[in-house]
C-alpha cells in the first residue's frame, strides 16, 4: 500500500478521534491496579524505539515547466532515447513513497506532571522514488515512433535524525495513557548522494563517471508533530506513536539535469510509526 500525503491525514485525523473515543471508553470500565505506580515521577528515564516509516517528497515546479525545451546534454544516458538529434520535455514528475524503518534511542525528562522533554537519536533508513514522463522531438521535423517514454529515478537515504519533542500525556486511565508530540528534527543524509553518478560510454568510447539522477542536500531540519498511547505493563512503559515530519528547507542540490530543471523546490515528508518500550 502506498500512503499519499492526504492519507497520511487521514491517519492524524483517525489518531484524533482514537484519543477522544478510546479513553472515553476507558473511563467507563472499573478501575484496576495499576501497574509502575511512581513510574511518571521519575525525573529521567531511557528506553530504544523500534519503527515503519514512509518518505516521500513536496514538489513545487518552475512555472510552464512542460513547455521548456531541453538538449540531449541535459539526459546524461546512453540508452535508445538519448539522441543528440531530439528535443526532450518534461511532462510529468509524480514521487512516489516507499517503505523503511527506523531504530532509536529515547532519553526522556519530566518536565511537569503531564509535560515531558525527549530526545530521540535514531538511524532511519528509506528511499523515495520519482516517476518522470518525458516527450520526445526530432530536430529535423521526422517523426518519433515513441514519443511518450518514461523513466524512475530512485533516492535513497540513511538519515541520522536528532528529533527533539515535546510531550503532553494524558491523565493515567487505569494503565494507559494517550498523548500528543511536537518538536524539530534535525537531520543528515548519509546516502544522498552516493548513488546519483553511474559510468558510461562517452562518444570515443571512454568511460566517464556522469550524474544520471536527483541530488539532495545532505542535513535538512523538519518540524513533527504526532500522537499516540502509552501501555503500563508490571516491568516496563509500551507505547505506540504516529507522527508526520515536514521538512522546512529546500533540499534540491540542481545539477542542470532533466531530471532537476524543471523543479523549484524540494521539501522532505516522511510518516512514521513507531514502537517505544521504555
Amino acid at each position: 500500500m502506498k500512503l499519499t500525503i492526504s492519507s497520511f491525514k487521514k491517519v492524524l485525523f483517525a489518531i484524533g478521534i482514537m484519543l477522544v473515543v478510546i479513553p472515553q471508553s476507558l473511563m467507563a470500565q472499573s478501575e484496576k491496579p495499576k501497574n509502575l505506580m511512581l513510574y511518571d515521577n521519575q525525573p529521567y528515564h531511557f528506553g530504544f524505539i523500534l519503527g515503519y516509516n514512509q518518505m516521500s517528497y513536496a514538489i513545487k515546479f518552475n512555472e510552464g515547466y512542460q513547455l521548456i525545451p531541453h538538449s540531449a546534454s541535459e539526459y546524461p544516458n546512453t540508452d535508445s532515447y538519448a539522441s543528440p538529434d531530439a528535443t526532450y520535455y518534461v511532462r510529468s514528475i509524480t514521487p512516489v513513497p516507499e517503505h523503511g524503518f527506523v531504530v532509536g534511542v529515547v532519553g526522556n525528562l519530566r518536565l511537569g506532571k503531564y509535560f515531558d522533554l525527549r530526545l530521540i537519536p535514531s538511524l532511519s533508513f528509506g528511499s523515495r522514488t520519482l516517476e518522470y514522463q518525458f516527450y520526445r522531438e526530432f530536430n529535423d521535423g521526422t517523426a518519433d515512433d515513441t514519443p511518450y517514454f518514461g523513466k524512475k529515478k530512485s533516492i535513497f537515504s540513511t538519515f541520522v535524525e536528532f528529533p527533539l519533542q515535546v510531550k503532553y500525556r494524558s491523565k493515567r486511565l487505569n494503565n494507559i495513557a494517550a498523548y500528543v508530540i511536537a518538536g524539530g528534527n534535525f537531520k543528515i543524509d548519509l546516502a544522498s548522494q552516493k548513488k546519483s553518478r553511474v559510468d558510461i560510454y562517452d562518444a570515443q568510447g571512454e568511460l566517464i563517471s556522469v550524474t544520471d539522477n536527483i541530488r539532495v542536500k545532505r542535513t535538512d531540519l523538519a518540524a513533527e508533530v504526532g500522537a499516540g498511547f502509552d501501555f503500563y505493563n508490571g516491568h516496563f512503559k509500551f507505547g505506540i506513536e504516529a507522527k508526520m515530519s515536514f521538512g522546512l528547507f529546500n533540499i534540491l542540490d540542481s545539477q542542470n539535469l532533466i531530471y532537476d530543471s524543471s523543479i523549484k523546490s524540494i521539501q522532505n515528508r516522511t510518516f512514521q510509526i513507531s514502537l517505544t518500550f521504555e
